[in-house]
């Protein structure tokens, strides 16, 4: 029986539900093979796609950082590529899977045992040549009912799974690390907006001291100035920690101690701006551009193959041994007899209690966890890429609207400090105005680090970061 015939008897076996979405026709043990229906509505286009400009072509979806132009973040994601030790964890499990391949593959070669002793007489005169002998023993499995054929091709699933798990894993590092740069650039500009306010807040309060020492104003106006300036003061600490502890974190995705990463980050650097958004695919294209579909969709796989394990011991197994080898003999005579046979067993299960029938279940209720498993990851890519898709074009929004406000709050600050100095106005305008321009300030570099992040995670939800590099040949070695 062919690896294509053994394919097609394993998921022959999967549940009538599951055949009506396709896994009767599923490809062969190491060929290509049709998709299984996903059985659910794909829309035609992005819900949130309208309006949506064309994809600059120079972007590569498989280094997408790189278009952020901030090369300390770009050096970050590639170090936690590189290094990440979650990403070590996964690629040592893609070698046991490797393994496990060549184990259950293993099954379709006869099993050859070769023993040897030897025996020296002690009483009754002996001292003579020790007596010895040698053999070599066999086995071989026929695989009749594709019990071995369904076990390797469920292992060669599990193994292009490990794959796409560690190619999916490389997708969200390359995420998450990407996302706390933009965290900490956002960090650092709000620490230099709170300390450049600290200054200005500074003269402030000189400003309404002179005033008060030379009878102009009350004390109360230096009171609400102390106030203000202690609270902007109070700030900047909390800042320095939280950018401290982003850095610290980044470090540990990309494997190394902390320390680097804050020397990297502390050099002043604009929050990044990326490209404008794109034009984007047909939202059918995703289920060839996520590797964590990819890896569902190989689950699948393997549990239809583990059916038809289960089925194949309802059925007869054929198994054949061999023997061949020598009788005691001296080392000068010791082939002078050899003999061997030969023998083939034929065995059927009986009764066992419903053992098997119900493993036959078990594995039939695992397929039908995967297939659920396998559509909830579709839905899950459609769903981050439509929330991405607005996040950005939110965050677009808020950035046109938060410019002008930030406009009029500087000049509304100018003004305010102006006519105060002048003694034209009292100095709760002038903190009012100041407190709007710090806050117009913030939400600006808040806004510009949700747009870059937007970028990320849609670039992410679209399948960037994944270049395909764990690609799996179909001799299960990577190519």
């Amino acid at each position: 029986m062919n690896g294509s015939a053994k394919a097609r008897l394993a998921y022959r076996a999967v549940p009538a539900a599951l055949l009506a979405l396709g896994l009767a026709g599923c490809g062969t043990l190491n060929g290509p093979r049709a998709v299984p229906d996903h059985a659910i509505a794909l829309p035609a286009a992005w819900s949130g796609q309208a309006g949506a400009e064309t994809a600059p072509s120079f972007i590569d979806d498989a280094s997408y950082w790189r278009a952020l132009d901030d090369p300390a973040l770009t050096e970050l994601v590639e170090a936690a590529l590189a290094h990440n030790l979650d990403l070590a964890q996964s690629a040592a499990r893609l070698a046991q899977s490797r393994e496990a391949l060549a184990q259950a593959r293993a099954g379709f070669l006869p099993q050859l045992n070769a023993s040897g002793g030897a025996r020296q007489d002690i009483l009754d005169g002996g001292g003579g040549d020790p007596l010895l002998n040698l053999g070599v023993d066999a086995s071989w499995e026929a695989d009749l009912f594709g019990r071995i054929g369904n076990s390797a091709s469920a292992a060669r699933y599990d193994y292009e799974s490990a794959g796409y798990s560690l190619d999916d894993l490389r997708r969200v590092i390359a995420g998450q690390v990407a996302s706390q740069v933009i965290s900490a650039r956002a960090a650092a500009a709000q620490l230099a907006i709170a300390r450049d306010t600290l200054r200005i807040q500074d003269e402030n309060l000189q400003i309404a001291r002179w005033r008060n020492q030379a009878g102009l104003v009350s004390s109360l106006d230096v009171e609400q100035a102390r106030s203000q300036r202690a609270q902007t003061a109070a700030s900047i600490p909390l800042l320095e920690s939280g950018l401290a502890a982003t850095a610290n974190a980044i470090s540990t995705l990309a494997g190394e101690t902390p320390g680097r990463v804050r020397e990297l980050l502390a050099a002043p650097a604009a929050i990044p701006a990326p490209p404008r958004l794109a034009g984007l695919s047909a939202p059918a294209d995703i289920l060839r551009r996520r590797p964590d579909i990819r890896g569902a969709e190989a689950n699948l796989y393997a549990a239809g193959a583990r059916v038809g394990v289960a089925r194949a011991q309802l059925y007869p197994a054929l198994r054949l041994a061999g023997t061949i080898g020598t009788n005691d003999a001296g080392p000068l005579n010791l082939f002078d007899m050899v003999t061997g046979s030969i023998s083939a067993t034929l065995s059927q299960l009986l009764f066992d209690g419903g053992r098997t029938r119900s493993q036959v279940r078990s594995a039939e209720a695992a397929a039908e966890g995967s297939l659920a498993a396998w559509r909830k990851s579709i839905l899950t890519a459609l769903e981050e890429v439509e929330s991405a898709i607005a996040a950005r074009r939110a965050a677009d929004a808020r950035l046109s609207e938060l410019a002008e406000a930030l406009d009029a709050a500087t000049n509304a600050a100018i003004l305010a400090r102006s006519q105060y100095q002048a003694g034209l106005t009292d100095f709760q305008t002038l903190l009012s105005a100041e407190s709007q321009l710090l806050t117009a300030r913030n939400s600006l570099a808040s806004a510009e680090a949700d747009r870059a992040t937007a970028f990320v995670r849609l670039t992410q939800a679209l399948g960037g970061g994944w270049s395909g590099t764990t690609a799996l040949s179909d001799d299960g070695t990577t190519p």
